[in-house]
This record gives structure tokens, C-alpha cells and sequence, in this order.
């Protein structure tokens, strides 16, 4: 326990960043048991540690863990959390818990019997969401993204912007761009964005070594966090990553599963397990019809790389289209319900029907369709229904 508390001790004292990702201002602190969950290197651990340093408690009821100490330690989560209620500790926030077996159970006895808060961090929420232990009814679950653009600008330049909910951007875009376009051009960063800026580590490396690191990071997730997530055999792992680079060569409305499986030489159904895998580790983005759910053997209508910062990545030839609708998705995906739509190219919420294009793209599709809008890149402010793209980066 002291050498757990001392390394607590250091991170904190070497934490020398102030910018406060949107998580603070949706995250209810008064929950016993709150679980993160997003994609590795998009700052929760950051975010952890600036929470507890900023908490109003004496350092000795407070403690934060990365589940590796407990591995390296042969520590068990539960008589580790034992003992600090019994020192008096008050928060346990515990980082990359997904790397515990059976943590579903240790998080059960620790929220029935200890009086403790716990914040825990993992890669996946399925193995919570199917627990046995029945947590998810106990558990507050949030899914986090990367830098929206609006966080980008704001690091990047350090200013503060507002962000909207999508209401506000249909309702109110042209005011909303005009305001924000006074105060810089959106232009001037969009690109860096989209090639560098889903990723927080991006300001703290070099854009030679930030695909290198992207790369290994992905890697990291398919071989550590998937693998044990779903009890993937590692000499299986490389057939994931051959999927993620593959998915860069066909555009997302031309998914063709035979081909896929005959390339990775799989069947349909093992591939159908691997893009559902993927999905969940938020590497891909699955896009399905309304009232089709996101179960292993359904067929994506559409499917995307996460962010726009793997196209750069994985692929060598990006189709523009690609580029924006993925950059769409990703920035709604958090807090509205995408679907494949035949009329447009998706149903948000199942109300609002958007077709993405570029400055020139005309209503033809989506003409006298209720509700529907054209999101057009290469556009600074809209007009009526149609809405720049760069705006939707503002939703978070």
C-alpha cells in the first residue's frame, strides 16, 4: 500500500496540466460507482489525476491505481480497496481495470461492502454491460471521445469556445458560425485536425512520431485490451490489424464481408465477430439501419475507421467523402444515435435525416424530406439548411 500511495504521490506531483477536457462538466461526482470508458490515449487517466488532485481531501483518503501495479504486485483489487477503507480512505479511482479478470466481481463486493467512491477507467464497457454481478444497475457509465474540434482549437490557440447542442447548431447555425468565424478561421486549423488533433498526445510529440505512436497504440488495444476483453488468441491478433488496414481500401458503403473474408482468410462468420470486436474497442465505427441492433453477426450498412486521425494513419489513398463522413460520425457518435439511411446518408436520432458532401452538394437527395439537412464541407457559414461541416466539431 505505501508504495502504491507514493507512486500516487509522484503522478500528481508531476502533473503540470491545466486544460480541463469537456468530461468535467458531464461526469456526476456524487455517484459511489462511475465507470469511464473510451479509447486508449484520449486523457482519462489525466483526467483521473486532476480530479483527485483538485478533490478537497487530504491526500492518505485519497488513491488512485493502475491495475499493472496490482499485476506486477500480485495485489487483489479487493483486499487492496479492504485496506485503504481501513486507513480511512474515502476515493479509490482505479485506471485500465479491464485488465482484471472477473473485475465485475471485485467492483460488486467492493461497492456492497465498503464504504468507498470508486471511478474506474477501461478500454470496453461490454464485459460490465453482460456482468453476471448485475453492476450495470449499480454503475455510472460514460463513454468519452477524443478532442472534439472545438477542444483542439482551444488547446491549440488557448481560448475558451462554447460549446452546442445539435438543436442549437440546426437551429441557430448561421449566427453560431458567424460568431466563432469572428474570432478565427476555422480553415486554418481544420486539416491539422483532422490529420493530428483527435488525440491529445498530439501536442506533446512531434508529427513525425505521432503515427508511430498512434500505430502502437492501436496495436496495444487489438493485442492487450481486445485480446483479453474477448479471449482472442495472440497469434489471431494480426488478422485484427489486417482487417483495420483493409477497411482504408473500400469506401463505407461498399462493405463487401466475402471479399474481407477471403483477403484475411477467415470465414464470414469469424470476420462478422472481429468488426463487432473492433467496433466495441472503438477503433471502428458501425453504422446500421434503424431497428437493426449492433449484434456480432449483423452487417454494418456502413462502417468507418473511429476518427479521421486513423484514416491518416492506416490509409495511403482517402476518399474525401470517407474523410467527412467519418469525421461526422465520430464527433456525434457520443451523445446521439447514428443510423444508415437510404434516403440521405444517415438518421440522427431518428428524427433528422443528413447528407454530406462538399460546398457544391445540392438538396437533390433530400429534397422536400422533412427534417433533413445538407452538411457541406469547404463552407465557413451556412445558409437555411445547410450547415458546415467543421461546425459539428463544436457538439462537445
Amino acid at each position: 500500500m505505501n508504495n502504491i500511495q507514493n507512486i500516487f504521490y509522484n503522478l500528481l506531483q508531476n502533473l503540470n496540466i491545466s486544460y480541463k477536457r469537456y468530461f468535467f462538466d458531464i461526469v456526476d461526482f456524487n455517484e459511489k460507482l462511475i465507470g469511464i470508458f473510451g479509447d486508449r490515449g484520449i486523457g482519462k487517466t489525466t483526467f483521473l489525476l486532476q480530479y483527485l488532485k483538485e478533490l478537497d481531501l487530504p491526500l492518505n483518503k485519497k488513491l488512485y491505481i493502475n491495475v499493472e501495479y496490482l499485476s506486477l504486485s500480485n495485489i487483489n483489487l479487493f483486499e487492496l480497496a479492504e485496506s485503504f477503507h481501513k486507513r480511512g480512505g474515502k476515493v479509490l479511482v482505479i485506471d485500465e481495470i479491464h485488465k482484471i479478470d472477473n473485475f465485475e466481481k471485485h467492483l460488486k463486493l467492493i461497492y456492497d461492502l465498503l464504504d468507498l467512491k470508486v471511478i474506474f477507467t477501461g478500454s470496453s464497457a461490454i464485459k460490465l454491460e453482460h456482468s453476471k454481478a448485475d453492476l450495470s444497475r449499480r454503475t455510472m457509465i460514460y463513454r468519452v471521445n477524443g478532442l472534439s474540434f472545438r477542444e483542439f482549437l482551444e488547446l491549440k490557440l488557448n481560448i475558451k469556445l462554447f460549446s452546442y447542442s445539435l438543436d442549437e447548431i440546426l437551429n441557430s447555425h448561421e449566427e453560431i458560425a458567424f460568431e466563432i468565424t469572428s474570432k478565427l478561421k476555422p480553415f486554418e486549423f481544420f486539416e491539422e485536425y483532422l490529420k493530428f488533433g483527435y488525440y491529445p498526445f498530439y501536442f506533446d510529440t512531434s508529427k513525425e512520431n505521432f503515427y508511430l505512436k498512434l500505430n502502437e497504440m492501436i496495436n496495444a488495444t487489438i493485442e492487450f485490451d481486445l485480446a483479453h476483453i474477448f479471449n482472442i488468441e495472440p497469434k489471431l491478433t494480426i488478422k485484427l490489424k489486417q482487417l483495420v488496414t483493409l477497411i482504408c481500401s473500400s469506401k463505407p458503403y461498399e462493405l463487401n464481408i466475402s471479399k474481407l473474408a477471403q483477403k484475411i482468410e477467415i470465414n464470414r462468420n469469424t470476420l462478422y465477430q472481429y468488426i463487432y470486436y473492433l467496433h466495441r474497442g472503438q477503433i471502428f465505427n458501425n453504422i446500421y439501419p434503424l431497428n437493426k441492433g449492433d449484434t456480432i453477426f449483423q452487417k454494418p450498412s456502413k462502417l468507418y475507421l473511429n476518427n479521421t486521425n486513423l484514416l491518416y494513419a492506416y490509409c495511403e489513398n482517402i476518399d474525401i467523402g470517407t474523410i467527412r463522413e467519418t469525421f461526422f460520425t465520430n464527433q456525434l457518435k457520443i451523445n446521439h444515435k447514428i443510423n444508415y439511411s437510404k434516403i440521405g446518408d444517415f438518421l440522427i436520432d431518428e428524427k433528422y435525416i443528413f447528407e454530406i458532401g462538399g460546398k457544391n452538394k445540392s438538396f437533390k437527395q433530400i429534397k422536400n424530406i422533412e427534417n433533413s439537412f445538407v452538411v457541406a464541407d469547404d463552407i465557413e457559414i451556412g445558409f437555411k439548411n445547410k450547415i458546415p461541416l467543421w461546425l459539428f466539431g463544436f457538439l462537445y
